[in-house]
C-alpha cells in the first residue's frame, strides 16, 4: 500500500475557549460538567471573560509535507499545539491524526526530572508506543545526535536547558514518528545545534508530517512547504504560499520605532518617495508599495542652519531582522552639497533590486571632512518610511543579482 501521499494529519473547525479569571474558570467548569449531564452543550458561545485562543481552525497535513505555524505572542499556536498532542481537549471541532506523534512543545516536557537522561529516552520512547527492542537499536544514535554522553547517566534536573531540548529533539527526532510537533524551543540551543536540527527535519521529511512553530522566519522559509499564519486564534493566511504567509506576518509587526538624532543644525521636514514619472506614492497602510528592480526618487526636505559646512547624504536599509542591508551615499555619486534654509534634495535609484519584503528606510546628514574623521552628523532619522518590495516571487535574501545565463554543451570524451 503506497502511503506517501497519505494525510496524517486533519484538522476540522477546530476551536478551544478560556476564561481569563481563575474562579470565573472554576464556575464555568462546574456549570459544563452539569450541562454535559443533562446533554446540553453550548462551546459555540462566549460568556463573559472568556476569549477564544482557537477559532475555526482547518487544515489537513500529508506525509512530506511541514507546516510552518507562525503568528505573534498569544496567536494561539501553543494551545493549537496542545491540542493536537492531546494535551488539551478542544471545545468544537475534530483532530483527525494517524500513527505515532512525537512532540517537542515545551522545554523538558515528558522528562522526568529525577531519573536519568538514558532512563528519560525509554520512558519517552515507550510514550511514543516503541517497544524496548525498538529503543535499544536507536539509544546510542539518541545519544549521539544530542551530543550529551558524559552527561547521560546523569539526572535531567541537573541539565542545562539547552541539554534538555537537545535530548528532547534527538528522542523525538530519531524515534521518526509518523507526525512531529516542534514548538519555539529549539530557539534554546546554540547555532550549530539548530542547523544539525533543522537538517533532520528535512531528513524526516521524507516519512513524516512536521508542524514546526518559530518566529525565526528564515528557518521557516527553509523546511516548510506549507503556512498557517494565525492571529488572536484565527486563521489569517493557510495554504501552499509561504512567502505569502512570512510577508503577512512581518507586516503584522509594523514598525514605527525610531531613533532620532544629531547636533540638531539639520532638521527634516519632510519625505516623498516616488516613481519614475515623479508621481508621489502614497499608501494609506503605512507601507509605500515598490516595485523590485524600478525606478525610484527620495525627495527630502530640509532646513539647514547658517553654521553647517559641506554636507552629504546617506539613505540606509533595514531588513524586517533589523540587520542593515543597503546603503544609497550621495558621496559615491560625487554629490556635495552646500545650501542653507530651506532646502530639497532629491536623489534617484535607477534599479530598487532589493528582495520581496518588507524594509525600513533611514536618513542621515553628514558633515564633509577634508580630512579621515568621521564628521558631525547633523540629523539622523532611523525611520522615514516602510517600504515593501513586490514584484519578485521567488528567493528570501534582499539583493536579487541579475546577469547572463547560458546552457553548455557538455564536451564529447
Amino acid at each position: 500500500m503506497d502511503t506517501t501521499n497519505e494525510v496524517l494529519v486533519k484538522v476540522e473547525g477546530l476551536s478551544k475557549k478560556f476564561c481569563k479569571d481563575l474562579k470565573t474558570s472554576l464556575w464555568y467548569g462546574v456549570k459544563d460538567l452539569i450541562s454535559n449531564v443533562q446533554g446540553q452543550s453550548h462551546t459555540r458561545l462566549l460568556r463573559p471573560k472568556e476569549f477564544w485562543a482557537v477559532k475555526d481552525i482547518s487544515f489537513e497535513l500529508r506525509r512530506g509535507e511541514c507546516l510552518g505555524l507562525i503568528g505573534h505572542n498569544g496567536a494561539g499556536k501553543s494551545t493549537l499545539l496542545k491540542i493536537l498532542n492531546g494535551l488539551i481537549n478542544p471545545d468544537a471541532g475534530k483532530v483527525t491524526i494517524k500513527g505515532r506523534v512525537g512532540a517537542l512543545i515545551e522545554l523538558g516536557a515528558g522528562f522526568n526530572p529525577i531519573l536519568t537522561g538514558r532512563e528519560n529516552i525509554y520512558n519517552n520512547g515507550a510514550i511514543l508506543g516503541f517497544t524496548k527492542k525498538e529503543i535499544d537499536a536507536k539509544v546510542e544514535a539518541i545519544i549521539d545526535f544530542a551530543e550529551i554522553r558524559e552527561f547521560i547517566d546523569m539526572p535531567v534536573q541537573n541539565y542545562s536547558s539547552g541539554m534538555k531540548v537537545r535530548l528532547g529533539f534527538a528522542v523525538a527526532a530519531q524515534m521518526e514518528p509518523d507526525v512531529l510537533l516542534i514548538d519555539e524551543v529549539l530557539a534554546v540551543g546554540d547555532v550549530g545545534f539548530r542547523m544539525k536540527c533543522l537538517t533532520r527535519i528535512g531528513e524526516l521529511l521524507q516519512n513524516t508530517a512536521v508542524i514546526f512553530v518559530s518566529h525565526t522566519m528564515p528557518q521557516v522559509a527553509r523546511i516548510a512547504n506549507k503556512i498557517l499564519l494565525m492571529d488572536h486564534g484565527k486563521e489569517l493566511v493557510c495554504g501552499d504560499d509561504v512567502s505569502d504567509g512570512i510577508q503577512r506576518y512581518y507586516q503584522s509587526f509594523q514598525n514605527t520605532d525610531k531613533i532620532v538624532g544629531g547636533n540638531g543644525l539639520v532638521k527634516l521636514k519632510s519625505i516623498k518617495i516616488l516613481n519614475n514619472e515623479s508621481k508621489e506614492i502614497v499608501n494609506t497602510t503605512g507601507f509605500v508599495e515598490l516595485i523590485h528592480n524600478e525606478a525610484y526618487s527620495f525627495e527630502i526636505n530640509l532646513d539647514i542652519d547658517d553654521k553647517v559646512s559641506k554636507y552629504w547624504v546617506n539613505y540606509s536599509f533595514i531588513d524586517k531582522d533589523a540587520k542593515q542591508v543597503a546603503n544609497f551615499f550621495s558621496l559615491f555619486s560625487k554629490s556635495i552639497f552646500e545650501d542653507k534654509g530651506q532646502v530639497s534634495i532629491k536623489s534617484k535609484i535607477e534599479n530598487m533590486i532589493l528582495g520581496q519584503g518588507i524594509y525600513t528606510v533611514g536618513v542621515s546628514i553628514n558633515e564633509v571632512r577634508t580630512d579621515k574623521s568621521r564628521g558631525d552628523i547633523y540629523c539622523f532619522d532611523s525611520n522615514i518610511a516602510s517600504i515593501s518590495i513586490t514584484g519578485i516571487s521567488t528567493g528570501h535574501a534582499p539583493i536579487q543579482f541579475v546577469g547572463e545565463w547560458n546552457l553548455m554543451e557538455a564536451n564529447e570524451a
